[in-house]
Parts: structure tokens; sequence; C-alpha cells
């Protein structure tokens, strides 16, 4: 593996988003940063923002750390990934509505039939149903890394219930807080409008029923689920009620929240449950998380859901590896950003390329996420490879493979000081009826561990600021 691309600068030489943090770096003491960081850990106690590991014995609620170095890009560099993450999310919306309606892509021959229809994301009740707009995914999640000055790859697209932003508006109060000196010494974009621009985004996909005022609210699974502070954080910085499945209920296919005042009419739900638990009467039986007959008044029109139902066939990783297919086939464009070079394990030339080269590969669950479910090949034992091939050989459709990128470093505070750490990027994407929006930077996380490329927080990953300069 080549060695990584430093985004601070390397041979003495400091990039030009740096420079500041750099000198700022070289001249405040390593006590001075220890006691910052404590500081960073009490307020965010302070917050409650924590996150659940499931599975995992005694209390499972713990913080994120978060890292106190920010990341720097500059205007040039964040306006080349906006205007990519913009094309691929368009081409991802045209792609939903298409599979879900007329199929050209399908019958073009640039997507295999049997990948979409046979998936398990695939949700047949929202076949032959066009979504105010033709927004599927409102909230896009695009996780980014970069490999060189100028490489940027997408590593995976979150189509479905995206989480992290919370920790991308709160680490911004947070070194705010902390370094309103440095701050000053910048000219950094700001991200809090986003609950705006989410709120914005929400209501422009009222259906055509609703008349007046859209009513918003945004639908949680409850405080068990490990994204819940997220859930009433959103919801109090738009201003919207939080609700749970039964606070909801469907009366002639139109949606009503109880209140003190009696029922009001719902038209937009924010949904942060995934689809098998929205109906009870199309879903999962047994689903108390969700609302009996949401899904016929989703389908008449009464009600838009965000993201919409189905919305996850977009963001399966082997249907991933057609992304750049459907940049040029829905919008007669080249791809700005570039996919990660993939093998899908269910054709069998692919399959036995990776099984040759496990050492090599990173192998991912299509279905996973939160870093399970996959093998960093060569960070694994001959053991654990041997044992990932025997389930690639079982279901050779669950698995995909990519190489092994150098992802990008960032100055980072550890035990031993400031040193590079491995970094991703996922930037959020608002699509709305009639624009996109994309608020200036995203969530970084981190690898903490030394030579980690494993950035997921239930991985031991962190999280930093994202700071995107002005020109």
């Amino acid at each position: 593996m080549a060695a990584a691309f430093d985004e601070m600068g390397s041979g003495g030489v400091v990039r030009a988003p740096y420079r500041t943090i750099a000198e700022w770096l070289a001249a405040t003491p390593p006590d001075v940063f220890t006691h910052k960081r404590r500081e960073a850990e009490i307020l965010f106690r302070r917050i409650g923002i924590t996150f659940a590991v499931y599975g995992e014995g005694g209390d499972p609620e713990r913080l994120i750390p978060f890292d106190i170095v920010p990341r720097a890009l500059g205007a040039a560099e964040w306006n080349f990934l906006a205007r990519g993450l913009e094309q691929r999310v368009r081409a991802l919306n045209a792609f939903i509505h298409d599979v879900y309606n007329e199929r050209e892509i399908l019958r073009a021959g640039k997507v295999p039939e049997a990948l979409v229809l046979r998936n398990e994301s695939f949700l047949p009740a929202m076949q032959g149903f066009t979504v105010p707009g033709k927004v599927y995914t409102h909230i896009a999640g695009i996780d980014v890394v970069r490999v060189s000055e100028n490489d940027f790859y997408v590593l995976e697209d979150n189509c479905r219930t995206p989480s992290g932003v919370s920790y991308m508006l709160e680490g911004r109060e947070v070194m705010m807080r902390l370094f309103p000196d440095l701050f000053a010494r910048h000219r950094v974009q700001p991200v809090s409008r986003y609950p705006e621009a989410l709120l914005e985004t929400l209501l422009s996909v009222a259906p055509p029923a609703c008349k007046g005022e859209p009513t918003a609210v945004l639908l949680t699974p409850g405080p068990y689920n490990s994204a819940y502070y997220e859930h009433s954080f959103l919801a109090d910085e738009m201003g919207i009620e939080l609700v749970e499945g039964p606070d909801l209920f469907v009366d002639e296919d139109i949606v009503y929240m109880r209140t003190t005042q009696g029922p009001k009419r719902v038209d937009v739900i924010y949904r942060r449950i995934d689809d098998a638990f929205l109906d009870p009467r199309t879903f999962l039986p047994d689903s108390v998380l969700g609302v009996p007959g949401l899904m016929s008044a989703y389908r008449k029109g009464t009600v838009t859901l965000a993201n919409a139902a189905g919305a996850g066939i977009a963001d399966d990783k082997a249907v991933y590896i057609h992304v750049p297919e459907m940049v040029r086939f829905y919008l007669g464009e080249e791809p700005i950003l570039k996919n990660v070079p993939t093998w899908s394990c269910s054709g069998e030339g692919d399959r036995a390329h990776v099984l040759a080269h496990l050492e090599e590969l990173v192998v991912k669950d299509v279905h996973g996420s939160g870093g399970y479910g996959m093998l960093v090949g060569p960070h694994a034992s001959r053991a654990e490879r041997e044992t990932f091939a025997e389930k690639i050989k079982a279901s050779p459709d669950r698995y995909i493979a990519q190489p092994t990128l150098a992802l990008s470093t960032c100055p980072t505070f550890v035990e031993q000081g400031v040193a590079p750490r491995h970094v991703d990027l996922r930037p959020f994407v608002l699509v709305g009826r009639e624009k996109v929006t994309i608020v200036p930077g995203g969530l970084t996380r981190v690898a903490l561990r030394d030579g980690s490329l494993v950035v997921n927080s239930s991985q031991g990953g962190g999280t930093k600021d994202t700071w995107v300069l002005e020109g």
C-alpha cells in the first residue's frame, strides 16, 4: 500500500489550508491540548451526546472521542467535492425512481436486473409509485475518502437514514467555545444553518394533498436507539415534534398526530426507523415501532416519508459498483467523483480474484454497516482470512471487495502528542423538490489507533470538526 497523503503537508511544506493551524500546533504546549481535550469531553457529557454499542455487557452508552485538531479544506477543494456530491445524489434519486417505475436502466442492461429485483433492500410495495418531486433520498450521507492532493473517492452511499450530523453541529459548537482565538484567525464557513436547511427540504416535498403550511414530525424508534440523541436534537433544532409510532395513527388514509388539543394532521415524516418497522400491515406484522396503515396513506399521496421507503436499494454495496454508469445514463455526464475499484464476489471471475488476494483487500458485507461484517485483509490474521474465505464461498452474493486505499491523514491529538491519523468524510446532502443543499463540511471520522483504517465509532474511531475555508 502506498504511503498516505498527509493533508497538512509533507517534507516540511505545509499546505495552504493548514498554515495557521500548523503555527498554532507548534506554538501550543502539549499540556494545553490535554486540558482542552478533557474540557471537550466534559462538554460532550454535559450535552449528552452518546452512542450505543449493542451486544456488549454493561452500559453500552458511551461518548464518541472528539479530536480537538480541526480538519481543513480549501474553498476550491470543497467546491469540487460539492459539485460531485450533487451530481451523484441526483443520479441516485433518478435510479431509485426508475427501478420502482419504468426500469429503463435494467432494460438497457446497465445494471443487472437480478441485483435489483432480488435484492433484500428492494421493496415491492414501492413499485409503480411516484413520490413528490421524484425525490427518494432527501438526506444522503456520502462517505468520501482522499488519497492524494486531487484524488477523492466515494467509499459508500448512505441513502436510507444516514446519521452523524449532530456530531458535526455539536463538534463545531465545542470547537468555537474551546478555541475562539483560532477561529478568529480563519474564515470558516458555518454549518449552523443545517437544521434550517433540513426543515426547508422536508417542507418542500409535502404531498400534493397538503393545503396550507405543512406539518412535519421526526419519527424515532425511541430512547433505546443508538442515535436517539440525534433524533431529539434535530427535532428540537427544527422546532418540530419528536414522535414514536404510537403517537401517530392513520384514519381514512390520512396520518394524524395525537396531541393534547386533539388529532393534528401530519404531512411529512422524517423517519429514523428502518423500512421493515414502518408499517406492521405491510412489513413486519409484530413491529411496534411503526404506524399501522402508514404505507397505504403514503401511496395515496397524503403524507411524505423522508427518506422514502425502499431508498436503500441505492446504497447496497453491490449496487454501488454501478453508480458511475447511473450518472452517465440519467444525467449524460461523466462522474466527477470516482468510485473505489470494486469486485463483486457474485461473479466467478471476481470471486476467484478476491479469494486469491484476501491479504491485500478489504471485503465487505453488501448490507453491513458500522464497520461490522468486514475483513481488512492486510491487518487480518491468516486464520481470520481463511474463515472469511469460507463465508464468501458459502454466500458469494453477500460480499464485495476493494483494494486497501491509503486514506489521507490529518494531524490528530493522541496520547503520544500530535500525530497523523487516517480520516474519511461524510458530507450531508439535502435534496428538496427544487434544489440541493450541502452545508460546507460534514462529519470527519478519524481512526485513532495508529495505522488503523477503520474510522467507525463502533470500532474505536473518533470525530473531528471539518473546516471549509472561504476563498
